[in-house]
């Protein structure tokens, strides 16, 4: 990522370039990511394709102003902090949902190192409502976070369960990976019948009060810990709650394609879907 292209993103997401890669830069980047770029699989059902390459992602979250589920956010996101100074690794994670696996490289989460720390910071700007602020990924006991309360434990083969408020969320592979390794799972997951994102549509964004999340047609905002929601009748609506809350302007409204049932658990097709993730 060269210079323009660091400075178009910092721009994008409110940010100015720091002086040395330290924690606090690191948490102020993230923050500032979740409070203005969306977790969103709107290319899905836009017929757009998604190709994880740095300049496509580029082009697409910070020239057009888009959002992306984890391949797209986190694989941009770890270029920038790249760029910055900082040490990055890509990690591969298996989502929990209804207490079964995922996938593997169901989920793409980032190993930072800063010049301030012993220790690498679990860095993860795509899972939808996770922690606001990098987490110790050393550390093994709890984590208080805006976002609720992590704690990071042991598991089978050298992995690690993350946790949000008691419960598992997905299981870190602490091996660093290359973005082309999760090509298959994201293309599974804008494919397969049995990959949430291919069923419903998720557009969804931290404010500093909350969230606001559009989902299908249903507009849900957070305030204060107070629940809101409301379902949009018309198209124009739709299109308005893109461009107002999440800053994407819109044609036409996506719709999810029609698909075929998914098949019965274990008669192949991958394990569970993770509906948080992607």
């Amino acid at each position: 990522m060269d210079t323009s292209q660091v400075d178009a993103y910092l721009h994008r997401i409110g940010a100015v370039r720091s002086e040395h890669p330290t924690v606090g830069a690191l948490r102020e980047l993230q923050l500032r990511h979740l409070r203005t770029v969306p977790f969103e699989n709107l290319s899905i059902h836009l017929g757009e394709d998604i190709v994880l390459e740095e300049r496509a992602l580029h082009d697409k979250i910070v020239g057009s102003r888009r959002g992306g589920f984890c391949y797209e956010v986190n694989g941009l996101f770890a270029a920038l902090l790249t760029a910055l100074g900082f040490e990055v690794q890509l990690l591969q994670a298996r989502v929990f949902a209804s207490g079964d696996l995922g996938i593997p490289y169901d989920h793409l989460a980032l190993g930072v190192t800063t010049a301030d720390s012993t220790g690498s910071w679990l860095v993860d700007v795509g899972f939808g409502a996770h922690s606001h602020y990098p987490l110790d990924l050393t550390a093994r006991g709890d984590q208080t976070d805006p976002g609720g309360t992590f704690r990071l434990a042991e598991a089978q083969y050298g992995d690690l369960d993350v946790f949000k408020d008691g419960e598992p969320e997905f299981r870190l592979d602490p091996r660093p990976r290359v973005l082309a390794d999760f090509t298959a799972a994201c293309w599974w997951h804008r494919t397969s019948p049995r990959s949430s994102f291919t069923r419903s549509l998720v557009c969804s964004r931290l404010t500093s009060e909350g969230r606001v999340t559009l989902s299908g047609r249903k507009l849900v905002t957070t305030v204060s810990g107070n629940r809101h929601e409301r379902e949009l009748a018309t198209d124009a609506e739709v299109l308005a709650a893109y461009r107002d809350h999440f800053g994407i302007t819109l044609d036409h409204c996506p719709e999810p394609a029609p698909l075929p049932s998914p098949p019965p658990a274990g008669t192949g097709g991958g394990g569970a879907a993770g509906g948080r993730c992607g």
